[in-house]
């Protein structure tokens, strides 16, 4: 049901759906790669749903494909993917309402038109955000760019207010190309942004590049790439190898479409951290995979042009899986965006979104779980 709200803040607030996961339910894994100091033990708050067509200010609410935590305010940013299409590219301010005894509502307090470099709104298809998390000096957020269009894809700072501070470096062989032969793919560009303990960022793409090998297949999985930068300077630091999964379902059609990426990642030290890799799958549904990986170890591949034609012996972050949503028979929609958070009773949070594309059919959707243990 919709709960009116006597301000501009929109404040929504639907009912639960019954789901075979029951609040308080805890999904643990005590010693991911056989290192009991990385374990992890998470317990189920629940989920919340915003319709598609829900609007904020005049503006509709959805596309939000990144999530982050502010602890200065005690709220959420998201950012929506919007190409200007609907309204001017922007990210969200949110209050959601979580304690210890589970997800109550989310309020969509206002949206934040992000600038370009001349302090403009960006015009339509010029931008495709991604991803969102609060650094030091400012909100760091990803585009995809376009890969029909020719458009690189990007990493930028703004400040609060939406506009431009600076812009980290493209590394080689990450923009678009005309005949394919390196680059991004379209739409499969950069999805994933976290900062590590350390104050590192890591960038990840969707996909893989043109010349490191094939996209997922349900037979095969793909090889993304991960930047590692200095946040400080804007200087690439290292490149490592993300395994992505094979498409874990199949669509329901011999001719239906399905698919497989990652979606998001967040850091949980300076060497440990979570990922999304989601898809979809025609007449079944989404699915959305929680993994751990470990970037000890993995090989620096910033110097090595094609994974595919490499010479030399790649080893990419080690991954194990810590939660599969329609395994533990929730019903997730795109899940992708993921951030901690810490609710106003002092409970340690995991809190997920999905982007509902602006389709009828889909919905925003967020999940949460409680913290009771993880790598520190």
């Amino acid at each position: 049901m919709l709960k009116p709200f006597l301000t501009t803040a929109a404040v929504l607030l639907f009912g639960q759906a019954a789901h075979a996961l029951d609040i308080g339910a805890t999904i643990d894994v005590p010693c991911p790669f056989g290192d009991c100091k990385a374990g992890i033990s998470l317990s189920y708050l629940g989920t919340y749903d915003i319709p598609t067509g829900f609007m904020e200010n005049g503006v509709e609410v959805g596309g939000l494909s990144g999530i982050d935590f502010d602890p200065s305010t005690g709220r959420y940013i998201a950012i929506s993917d919007d190409r200007s299409e609907k309204a001017p590219a922007r990210f969200y301010d949110l209050e959601i309402d979580i304690d210890a005894s589970g997800l109550k509502g989310v309020t969509i307090v206002d949206h934040i038109t992000l600038k370009d470099r001349n302090g403009q709104p960006f015009a339509v298809k010029t931008v495709d955000g991604e991803a969102i998390r609060l650094g030091k000096d400012g909100i760091y957020w990803t585009s995809e760019g376009d890969g029909k269009a020719l458009l690189p894809p990007l990493v930028r700072v703004a400040n609060r207010d939406g506009s431009f501070v600076r812009e980290f470096p493209l590394p080689a062989g990450f923009a678009p190309t005309a005949d394919k032969s390196t680059g991004i793919r379209d739409n499969l560009a950069f999805e994933g942004l976290t900062f590590l303990s350390d104050g590192d960022m890591l960038v990840g793409t969707e996909s893989a590049l043109y010349q490191d090998g094939p996209v997922t297949t349900l037979t095969g999985g793909a090889l993304a790439r991960l930047i590692r930068y200095d946040a400080v300077t804007g200087n690439q630091k290292a490149q490592y190898v993300y395994p992505i999964s094979p498409i874990p379902q199949a669509p329901s059609t011999a001719i239906g479409w399905n698919d497989f990426g990652l979606s998001e990642i967040l850091a949980l030290d300076d060497r440990h951290l979570l990922s999304i890799e989601r898809g979809y799958a025609q007449g079944v549904g989404n699915s959305a995979i929680i993994s751990m990986f470990d970037l000890d170890g993995a090989t620096d591949v910033a110097d090595i042009p094609s994974l595919a034609k490499a010479d030399q012996r790649i080893v990419p972050v080690r991954k194990t899986q810590i939660m599969d949503l329609r395994a533990l028979g929730l019903a997730p929609d795109n899940i992708e965006g993921i951030t901690f958070g810490k609710a106003k009773d002092g409970t340690d949070l995991l809190v997920m979104v999905a982007d509902n594309n602006f389709n009828p059919t889909q919905k925003t959707q967020f999940f949460a779980f409680k913290i009771i243990r993880r790598p520190l």
